[in-house]
């Protein structure tokens, strides 16, 4: 209840599922809406630097409303934060996320007649048919080999980060132009429809069992360290989207472990199985 990062309160006004746990000067169901901006920053004040990103699709509860900023909570994982008025829209029934690395939204279904905007993988939309080699949705056509049914899950997170090899490293990113360690593993994870936290802490509390030091690592067991962490490929690789590169990168897990220590950065902690 004291983590602010998924507390639906503004300072003013929470949700009325907190009443009578907290303290507020108003209580509301609040709103549903969705993200129609490729990415924006998910703030802990209006205007500041951000936590994390939501992307284009973005369920979220609208709670308060400050100036040209809205308190919201996403629908996928709780975090809470200010985004801009301008990114929010009507919520629609998203039916397809973007599986590819990223994606455009074209205005005709041609590759040729200019383009909407630019996706990230992750992106959600709602596809209400198909002309040619184009999905089609209420705001234009996306090729339909980038996209996946919600419904059709993928089976493996690390495949899923391993097509985002090379993508930026950005604090707080949770898409293609720019990513962390935690936000690859969240989107990982929800191309498989599983749903994670967002942040690497919040990942070590929640997510699976940890395992015993020394038992062999299996493809998809998750290694953290104090403020990190990465998807291990096999018994000896690890994917993950790090300072040390500024990209999504390979990197074998003993020479990390070795590296991350003697860089000072934050202990290891372990292995946990989700």
């Amino acid at each position: 209840m004291s983590d602010r990062r998924r507390l639906p309160y503004s300072g003013e006004i929470a949700l009325e599922t907190l009443r009578g746990r907290i303290e507020a000067a108003r209580f509301t169901n609040g709103a549903p809406a969705r993200v129609i901006a490729p990415v924006t920053d998910l703030c802990p004040d209006p205007g500041s630097l951000r936590d994390r990103q939501l992307i284009f699709g973005a369920e979220v509860t609208m709670i308060d409303r400050r100036g040209d900023h809205t308190f919201v909570q996403s629908a996928w994982d709780g975090y809470c934060g200010w985004v801009a008025d301008a990114v929010l829209g009507a919520p629609v029934g998203a039916t397809h996320v973007v599986s590819a690395p990223a994606t455009h939204l074209y205005r005709e279904p041609s590759i040729k007649r200019g383009e909407v905007m630019a996706l990230s993988m992750g992106a959600r939309l709602e596809v209400t048919g198909e002309e040619g080699m184009f999905a089609v949705t209420p705001l234009g056509f996306v090729p339909r080999q980038h996209l996946r049914p919600l419904d059709a899950p993928e089976a493996d997170p690390v495949t899923v980060a391993e097509r985002l090899l090379g993508t930026p490293y950005l604090w707080g990113g949770n898409g293609r132009d720019g990513i962390d360690c935690s936000g690859l593993v969240q989107l990982g994870f929800a191309l498989c429809g599983r749903a994670a936290p967002g942040d690497s802490d919040m990942q070590w509390a929640e997510l699976g069992e940890v395992l015993p030091p020394g038992a062999p690592l299996q493809r998809g067991d998750l290694l953290f360290w104090k403020g990190h962490v990465a998807l291990a490929c096999d018994a000896e690789r690890m994917i993950h989207a790090n300072g040390n590169t500024m990209s999504v990168a390979l990197e074998g897990i003993e020479a990390a472990k070795t590296r991350i220590e003697a860089a000072g950065e934050g202990p290891y902690l372990g292995v946990k199985r989700p």
